[in-house]
């Protein structure tokens, strides 16, 4: 048997690197500042119980997979500790995680990562009408095939790489459908729904049920 922790995240300033002050604008326009505001105190919350779980957990030879590490060895340490010192938390769990035993995978596929970041780049730097209009069309037009091809190769690095009796965690966007392309024989522990926390981002941008906002946030703070 083979086990998977399966942790559906939600990305913050500190992850996103340079273009974070431009998402930060971005959101702020489309939820309003109250309702993006809550959405940071809610995802601070998030991580920090998040952290709170793996500091018990045995971590002696996990295996760990994270959603963007495109590598693993000396190169991917490299990244782990430095998305760390920019106070990644999630980042920070991980080298948590290797001190304690843990050991990185490599997880996705350099030229998809490329191509989606460039894609995502522009949208969020685009000011006049018809650069937004023509960047946010190009993006929808590739975004499923993108999200498609990196849910299938972090599936099948995971399913290659993860052996018999081992135990793995996976740390990836809530916005990803990589549970269905696993193995048969690797038992699926999800810490939160992912359909919740996509359920959640989905009320967050485009939703108007505050009542239904607040549940869901409810949820993703909710240590138990």
């Amino acid at each position: 048997m083979r086990k998977l922790l399966y942790v559906p995240i939600i990305h913050v300033g500190s992850d996103l690197g340079s273009i974070a002050p431009d998402i930060d604008k971005r959101s702020t326009q489309i939820c309003g500042i109250e309702r993006w505001e809550r959405h940071k105190q809610t995802v601070s919350t998030f991580w920090d119980n998040i952290e709170k779980y793996f500091k018990k957990l045995n971590a002696d030879n996990l295996k760990i997979y994270q959603d963007g590490l495109m590598a693993d060895g000396e190169l991917g340490l490299k990244i782990i500790e430095e998305g760390a010192q920019k106070e990644s938390k999630n980042y920070r769990i991980i080298v948590d995680l290797i001190r304690r035993g843990g050991e990185i995978r490599k997880t996705e596929d350099i030229a998809l990562l490329k191509e989606e970041y460039n894609r995502i780049l522009k949208l969020s730097q685009s000011k006049s009408v018809w650069e937004r209009t023509s960047a946010y069309i190009g993006y929808r037009f590739h975004k499923d095939r993108l999200m498609m091809k990196r849910d299938k190769f972090i599936a099948g690095a995971i399913n290659q790489t993860l052996k018999e009796k081992e135990t793995g965690v996976l740390f990836i966007g809530a916005y990803h459908d990589v549970i269905p392309l696993l193995a048969e024989d690797i038992v699926v522990v999800e810490l939160k729904k992912t359909k919740k926390v996509s359920e959640y981002f989905k009320e967050l941008i485009f939703g108007k049920d505050e009542e239904r906002f607040e549940e869901l946030a409810e949820y993703l703070v909710d240590s138990d």
